[in-house]
């Protein structure tokens, strides 16, 4: 059996490229919480994508992307995002609305 490739330079840049343009269409980081598009697939938290994994990913190009975000950010190279996040103004984060006080 055969190891699979190296990507290159170009085909990583590409690939990142890809996962930070992707949004989250559906669920807890989809366009109710997180609107108008959703959360980017980058700024999704490891234990979200863990759960995934464990479970399933989603069929087609968004569970690769999601699969691929999971190996980067558990391989320690979440930087790698940082001028993608520089460039929307910053990592995405979950908040909560807050009930008011009665």
């Amino acid at each position: 059996m055969e190891d699979a490739p190296i990507p290159g330079a170009d085909d990583l840049r590409a690939l990142l490229a890809e996962i930070a343009a992707m949004h989250m269409p559906y669920g807890m980081y989809g366009p109710d919480k997180f609107p108008p598009d959703g959360c980017p697939l980058m700024d999704l938290p490891t234990e979200y994508l863990d759960w995934f994994w464990q479970r399933g990913w989603p069929k087609g190009k968004l569970g690769r992307l999601m699969e691929q975000a999971l190996l980067i950010k558990n391989s320690g190279l979440d930087k790698l995002f940082a001028p993608f996040r520089q460039a929307n103004g910053g990592r995405r984060k979950y908040r909560t609305r807050r009930k008011p006080d009665i």
